[in-house]
């Protein structure tokens, strides 16, 4: 069954290294204004408030489709207040809670009386949506048998972890399309979870890239007379910093072209060069203490070299 959801920095050092495959997946949205209501209609029992939700997000929802004709409307956007981080939130716990739900009870599944353990008040209105929602389940049971799978969200993703086979993550992309089209009644595109091999594959957060680094080592045992040569490798969590997503951010602040050629900072012409050198040192300083962890530093050299050659052109 899923055996953990637990906090990413946790998940990154202790059992990164123990996988050997990674679903990055992008958790889909928006999703209907009528299903935040019926989501959150299983937690409010005050009908009043749940009538006045769902006026506000029809209200919004035309006044976006006035000013924005023939676009498709984002609930979730980032100017948006304290209420739709409520609801993006919402539904992510509905998602993870359903999810947890059919892997832990996924054994209850098998009884003819299994109804009662998978009742939501918005989803099963029918016995025989229900009889088809039997069928399916059992189709599927198997996949929950994985006892070393992981999964950790950050950032409106998701990262589910197996060390299990190839074939195993195929059957978790089908059933996690499946999944939020029935019960969530959106199309999400299978091209939004992409399988990755950990060996090759390194995982971009907080502004590292995370993977596994293998290092291979030679042990020599004497036995007697006897002695043999044993090949070893061991796995150990590795960061990178990021250059090309580095240079992509000075590009944006221009200190230098997209290629990475230095550039003088326009803006900062105007003071002082007592100012400039101060501003571009803070800089400095704070990449490198940010960055100090990762194992290979080459790459810091470069962003160093792309800074003080934009101070000095400005």
């Amino acid at each position: 069954y899923l055996r953990s959801i637990h906090s990413i920095f946790p998940f990154l050092e202790d059992k990164l290294s123990r996988l050997n495959y990674l679903s990055d997946i992008l958790i889909p949205h928006p999703i209907h204004k009528e299903v935040l209501v019926q989501i959150l209609q299983f937690r409010i029992r005050d009908v009043p408030s749940l009538h006045l939700l769902r006026f506000f997000l029809h209200e919004y929802y035309n006044w976006n489709s006035l000013t924005t004709p023939r676009k498709s409307v984002y609930i979730f956007l980032k100017e948006n207040k304290r209420l739709f981080w409520f609801l993006y939130n919402s539904y992510v716990y509905e998602c993870e809670f359903l999810l947890v739900f059919l892997c832990k009870q996924s054994s209850y599944l098998r009884l003819i009386s299994f109804g009662c353990f998978l009742e939501r008040i918005y989803f099963y209105g029918k016995i025989e949506y229900l009889v088809v929602c039997r069928n399916s389940f059992q189709k599927t049971l198997w996949v929950f048998k994985d006892p070393f799978m992981h999964y950790v969200r950050y950032q409106g993703k998701a990262v589910l972890g197996s060390k299990g086979t190839l074939f195993l993550m195929k059957k978790w992309k089908s059933y996690l399309v499946n999944f939020w089209q029935d019960y969530f009644y959106f199309w999400s595109q299978p091209c939004k979870i992409h399988i990755n091999q950990l060996s090759n594959y390194s995982l971009y957060y907080l502004g590292y890239l995370s993977g596994v680094l293998i290092n291979p080592l030679r042990v020599r045992n004497q036995m007697l007379e006897n002695s043999y040569l044993i090949d070893i490798l061991t796995k150990k969590f590795d960061t990178i910093v990021p250059v090309i997503p580095l240079i992509s951010s000075l590009s944006k602040a221009k200190f230098c072209t997209v290629s990475g050629h230095p550039i003088s900072k326009p803006i900062w012409t105007d003071l002082s060069d007592c100012d400039i050198i101060n501003r571009f040192g803070r800089i400095c300083r704070n990449v490198f203490h940010y960055y100090s962890g990762s194992s290979k530093k080459q790459s810091l050299y470069q962003i160093k070299y792309i800074l003080r050659l934009s101070c000095a052109r400005t």
